[in-house]
């Protein structure tokens, strides 16, 4: 096995010697530029890894697998089958999906465990897998590290008893799940923003069937994604869908990611509403229904989550948690909430409203559902009824994947003194939450977080201000001083 090697792609030995960047290995899934970290004889032994690690921890060997729409991915998904099937597994195949698609095959097929081949949001260019076991969950930082020391120790072993098969009306019985039997009782008229990913083939017919009027934007696949990155915590997405609501005159927008398991909102007014307050939107409406739930949020989440009265009313209770989709269904699990929210746009909706597991377009269900349920309410009423904080974008600066954890932990490591005794803003720094990153809580309830991103080679830094913009913007400037004093950190990919 070769962890890593030059890429050649004309010569004999490329095509014949796996090859695996041991950086694509990340907290919670696995992604590499392709073919330039990872070529097909290395994704093949990532599938021999992979049931390998089912056959050791005594897993039925059957998989649900699935690739999203990238023109590359197919051949990506077959050399991973070919892996799964050397060790033994029988491959369910469901075909083109978002990723949420192949959670639910785990449930509808009854599937011990599934295997998503996508990037997500990454750029073209980019190739990944979204692997679990116990649904509704997928692997953490426990299971890839297992998983990155079999495929790059060479302990993959072959077994006999592999097959495929091709699973049809998966798709199908998908949509069906999503809307059931509800229709919208009131108009709505929803821009229906996908960036050319793989939800260009979900989102815009889920909409129509619960009897939406859809305005499309971007709607067509395309993975050169020749408009913008399909991803709705950036500004450049958001920024177009409220183009495309003022344009358009619709009630509000929605905006899914490359492989639909997230969603973000733009009002009636072509206000852009970070994921984590439509989050309090939401947690608002389900605790009138369902009192006293919990609800996990991120720790790039406002602190509104705790603080909101209509909450307090209700009796809802607030979890933060590790940032990451996979550390964020497990705790929502563990726990019992009923939800759980992430500034990114994953939202996971457990029992009796969803599974469990982040699904976008099962998200825009529910806000369908939402402004059903108040019909004299205007997405931008709701926002408005919330209390004013005043926040950052997820901010994230460069910062190398073989560096960025030594670099965290040296940021934090200056910031936890400061506790009492330093300023963030001209606010005193009442606590400093050291559970993923460093989140500095401020004497007026105003924060800022840094920590390491799980799928880039980022930081991530995330401010809030009940105050004003510009406790904001000092704020993220005294944060943004500490940071600075690592000179491996590079520019931010946004501004605000």
């Amino acid at each position: 096995m070769k962890p890593h090697a030059t890429v050649t792609p004309n010569t004999w030995e490329f095509l014949r010697d796996p090859m695996i960047a041991p950086t694509g290995f990340r907290e919670y899934d696995a992604r590499w530029k392709y073919p330039e970290e990872i070529n097909l004889p290395g994704v093949t032994a990532l599938g021999l890894g992979l049931g390998t690690q089912m056959q050791m921890r005594g897993i039925e060997p059957r998989i649900a697998v699935g690739n999203d729409y990238r023109d590359y991915s197919l051949a990506i998904k077959h050399a991973l089958i070919l892996g799964l099937t050397q060790a033994g597994i029988h491959v369910q195949d469901i075909g083109p999906a978002v990723s949420p698609m192949a959670y639910f095959a785990q449930f509808h097929l009854d599937a011990p465990a599934v295997a998503m081949v996508t990037a997500s949001h990454n750029p073209n260019g980019w190739t990944g897998v979204k692997m679990g076991f116990e649904r509704p969950l997928t692997h953490g930082p426990d299971e890839m590290s297992e998983l990155r020391d079999i495929v790059l120790e060479g302990r993959g072993a072959a077994r006999d008893g592999g097959k495929w098969e091709f699973v049809d009306g998966v798709k199908e019985a998908y949509l069906d799940d999503l809307v059931g039997d509800f229709r919208m009782s009131r108009k709505l008229k929803v821009v229906c923003a996908t960036g050319n990913g793989s939800a260009s083939a979900f989102a815009p017919e889920v909409l129509e069937r619960i009897g939406v009027e859809v305005v499309p934007s971007h709607n067509r696949l395309d993975y050169t994604f020749p408009n913008y990155n399909p991803n709705p915590e950036d500004m450049k997405m958001l920024h177009d869908m409220a183009d495309s609501v003022r344009a358009s005159g619709a009630d509000l927008a929605l905006g899914f990611d490359g492989d639909g398991d997230r969603c973000g909102v733009v009002d009636d007014e072509g206000e852009e509403i970070f994921a984590d307050i439509v989050g309090v939107i939401m947690a608002r409406d389900l605790s009138k229904i369902h009192k006293g739930a919990t609800f996990v949020a991120d720790v790039k989440s406002t602190g509104l989550f705790a603080s909101d009265p209509v909450l307090q009313a209700n009796g809802a209770k607030a979890d933060y948690w590790k940032t990451g989709h996979s550390h964020m269904k497990r705790r929502v699990h563990e726990i019992g909430a009923l939800a759980g929210f992430e500034k990114s746009g994953h939202y996971f909706l457990a029992e009796p409203i969803g599974r469990g597991y982040d699904d976008g377009q099962r998200v825009a269900v529910e806000i369908c559902k939402l402004l059903d349920r108040n019909p004299d309410k205007k997405m931008s009423d709701l926002r408005k009824d919330l209390p004013k904080v005043y926040n950052t974008p997820t901010l994230s600066p460069h910062c190398p994947d073989t560096e960025k954890y030594d670099t965290l932990e040296r940021i934090v490591e200056r910031l936890v003194p400061m506790k009492g005794q330093g300023t963030l803003g001209g606010q005193k720094i009442v606590d400093v939450v050291t559970v993923n990153g460093a989140r500095v809580m401020l004497e007026n309830g105003g924060w800022g977080l840094v920590r390491a991103s799980s799928n880039t080679p980022n930081l991530v830094v995330v401010c809030e201000s009940p105050t004003s913009k510009d406790e904001l913007r000092a704020i993220f400037e005294d944060l943004d001083a500490v940071i600075r004093k690592e000179p491996n950190v590079g520019d931010y990919d946004q501004t605000f």
